[in-house]
């Protein structure tokens, strides 16, 4: 296909009309759920020479490409975070450094076996073992599976892989040029460390002296501190090319010298837009000067290693993971995220086109490697509970009989009485089991985050680490003893699953789930969930009515020396369902309430009789020091003296028959007469007469001799009534 007349020799149009096609092809590759870089490497491809022609000078694209390479370089730099490696332990060093050497050890023989050259096979099997810490952390943080144990596993051994590919390219380009005839190999050498040890002096004399001051200098303008950012990336990025390691390698350095400062995420958290819109350029003129036919010829060759990465790869992920004490699952899940090969891969396999060490046909075969595993890994990790329940019988010569390493955090202490088990200890999760402590109850918290597990277990909670996706979990928690099961996972397939996976079971408690929306709180309901949590509707709920409180009608300040202050009546304090006249808050504390305002709704200078409930916002009025003692009082969970039928444990309710006797004083009274709820604590819900069936009964409905009266109250409550009344 001819090139495009009126592009020709216009630089402008000709980065419009590539813009436009990155655009298109990144929204089909989007819909396809695959990551930019597969679309980046396709519009690069077709722009190219093999079919659009649109890109006549590669320089201007180049330039832009080693741009976007430095700032990536910088960027992983500038988070370089060794400490999660040194909080994993050994196994994201076993992992990452484990994977790496069997990766590349066993890619190279394979490639040896396809008839490359040794230092072809070198670099091809080298590009095998890096796996991409881009896609991954955006694909478990989409999962919101980032903060688990797979998922922080997983991030410290991408770590490790990226410090190996970082000493790579630094042995490459120190040595690329190949020792001279005339200099003696010592001399070269000790040229190189030489140059290496005074870039690394002079980066850290400025991180010491030079930076600190200048960034918080800088920092007073966020558009100077990021221009300051990119100018230190590429100005490292020359220097260190200058010196004969790399661009990328001086980036890198680079990102670690401002890692130290207090802005090193307000500068990452900017940076990665550009970055990957400059990125896209590397792909784009990686894929432009691939010539089809060369791609055609080692397609074969591409498949092979292909499967090798997507097989392979996690399989040597599950060996060292389930050999250093890990469950099957937990290591199944880590090694999905080594199934393809990252952009290092790539830029390595540029460099070495660069560097004269392979060709074309090298560098393709590792580009169609990198666009089949990248696009099959991409739907492997989402849907990577799927894949491990087919897989999960055959995984289990991966696990040790005592996988120690998750065990030892799976111990629940022995506990007494009927148990809430709260899966998910995040935000949501973790207020409500705070407000669930708080009323006495017995809570078995599940989280998928060692971290959030530590803190809570050091807080006293009975934790269990799991994942709610896991069909094994329900094998671990105390179902027997266990009144309600709790999701606060706002997931509909994991919520099914779990409704599924206890009704298989016949769990006879309760089950509550969190919903993100109506839609699918019908769809819990109809699958038996008996209570749908609804947290961004409650919340929106208690936020209307704070916006349509009481407190706008009153001056905000006054001469008196007393306070306006306004409360929400907690739905656990000692006080709900009382009446005002039955609140001591005066007698107590000096302190009136002034208004009640309550779903839209303002009561001023509210009754006594008028009955508080959970979500009321009150008024109060008086003076400063005792606002705060009213505050405190009214957020009482329990009190130390309790009235009539307002024990601070829960009582036992239950529904009973009585039937009223030949001589019963209640034979011809109205059961308004009667009051069996104020006298006596109870509720009647029905009455039997002969065969006829009276539900909800009126007030004036009146008690014939032979009824049979359905009763509903507190067990204590019923006896007392049958012992006191002759019925």
């Amino acid at each position: 296909m001819g090139p495009i007349p009126f592009v020709q020799g216009n630089i402008y149009y000709e980065m419009a009309l590539i813009l436009a096609v990155s655009a298109a092809i990144g929204g089909i590759g989007q819909k396809l759920r695959q990551p930019l870089i597969v679309s980046f490497l396709a519009v690069g491809i077709l722009v190219g020479p093999s079919v659009l022609r649109l890109i006549e000078r590669h320089e201007e694209i180049e330039l832009l490409a080693q741009i976007g390479i430095s700032l990536l370089l910088f960027v992983v730099g500038l988070r370089l975070d060794v400490q999660m490696i040194r909080t994993l332990g050994p196994v994201a060093l076993a992992t990452g450094l484990g994977q790496v050497i069997f990766t590349s050890l066993i890619g190279f023989f394979i490639a040896l076996a396809l008839g490359m050259s040794i230092v072809n096979a070198a670099y091809v099997s080298v590009a095998l073992t890096f796996s991409s810490t881009i896609i991954i952390v955006k694909l478990l943080s989409d999962k919101k599976e980032i903060d688990s144990l797979h998922g922080r596993i997983a991030v410290g051994f991408l770590i490790v892989q990226d410090i190996c590919a970082i000493i790579a390219m630094i042995f490459l380009t120190a040595s690329g040029g190949g020792f001279s005839a005339e200099r003696a190999v010592t001399t070269e050498t000790l040229t190189i460390l030489g140059k290496g040890v005074f870039l690394l002096t002079a980066i850290a004399l400025f991180m010491r002296f030079v930076l600190p001051p200048l960034t918080a200098y800088l920092a007073r303008s966020q558009e100077l501190l990021m221009l300051f950012a990119i100018a230190w990336a590429v100005l490292l990025g020359a220097a260190g090319d200058a010196l004969g390691f790399s661009k990328e390698v001086g980036a890198f350095l680079g990102g670690v010298s401002l890692a130290s400062t207090g802005y090193r995420e307000s500068i990452g958290a900017r940076l990665v837009t550009l970055r990957d819109f400059l990125l896209l350029f590397f792909f784009i003129d990686l894929g432009a000067r691939l010539e089809l036919g060369t791609l055609g010829m080692q397609v074969g060759n591409a498949l092979i290693f292909s499967a090798f990465v997507l097989i392979g790869n996690p399989l040597i992920v599950l060996a060292i993971m389930g050999f250093m004490g890990y469950r099957k699952r937990t290591s199944f899940l880590a090694g999905l995220t080594v199934a393809q090969i990252s952009e290092f891969s790539l830029i390595l396999g540029a460099l070495g086109v660069s560097l004269g060490h392979i060709d074309m046909q090298s560098m393709g075969l590792i580009t169609l490697v990198g666009v089949v595993t990248i696009c099959a890994s991409t739907y492997m990790i989402l849907n990577s509970g799927l894949i491990y329940r087919w897989l999960a019988p055959m995984l289990k010569i991966f696990e040790r009989k005592n996988p120690y390493r998750e065990t030892a955090s799976d111990s629940l202490p022995e506990t007494s009485g009927e148990n809430i088990i709260l899966l998910g200890l995040g935000t949501y999760g973790g207020e409500l089991a705070e407000n669930l402590l708080e009323r006495r109850k017995r809570v078995v918290g599940v989280d998928f985050d060692p971290q959030a597990l530590k803190q809570w277990r050091e807080k006293g909670l009975a934790v269990l680490y799991g994942d709610a996706g896991d069909p094994e979990l329900l094998n671990q928690l105390p179902l027997e003893q266990t009144r309600w099961v709790v999701s606060t996972v706002r997931d509909r397939d994991l919520n099914l699953t779990l409704l599924e996976a206890l009704a298989k079971r016949g769990f006879g408690g309760r089950v509550a789930v969190a919903a993100r929306d109506e839609g699918d709180a019908l769809i819990f309901r109809s699958s038996g969930a008996h209570v749908v949590l609804q947290p961004f509707r409650d919340a929106a709920e208690q936020a209307a009515d704070a916006l349509t409180e009481a407190m706008h009608a009153f001056p905000m300040s006054a001469e008196w020396p007393l306070t306006l202050h306004e409360i929400r009546l907690r739905s656990g304090s000692a006080f709900a369902g009382r009446t005002i006249s039955r609140i001591p808050l005066r007698a107590e504390t000096g302190v009136s309430i002034l208004a009640v305002s309550r779903a839209g709704k303002v009561y001023f200078d509210p009754n006594p009789a008028l009955q508080l409930f959970p979500g009321d916002r009150i008024v109060l009025l008086g003076d400063s020091k005792d606002i705060r003692r009213a505050e405190e009082y009214l957020e009482r969970l329990h009190l130390d003296l309790e009235g009539p039928n307002e024990s601070s444990e829960e009582g036992t309710f239950t529904v009973s028959e009585i039937q009223i006797g030949k001589d019963s004083p209640y034979t011809g009274r109205t059961l308004a007469a009667l009051q069996f709820r104020q006298d006596h604590g109870v509720s009647i819900l029905g009455i039997r007469r002969g065969d006829a069936r009276i539900t909800s009964p009126k007030a004036d409905e009146q008690i014939l001799e032979g009824d049979r009266l359905l009763i509903f109250g507190e067990s204590e409550a019923i006896d007392r009534l049958r012992r006191s009344s002759p019925l």
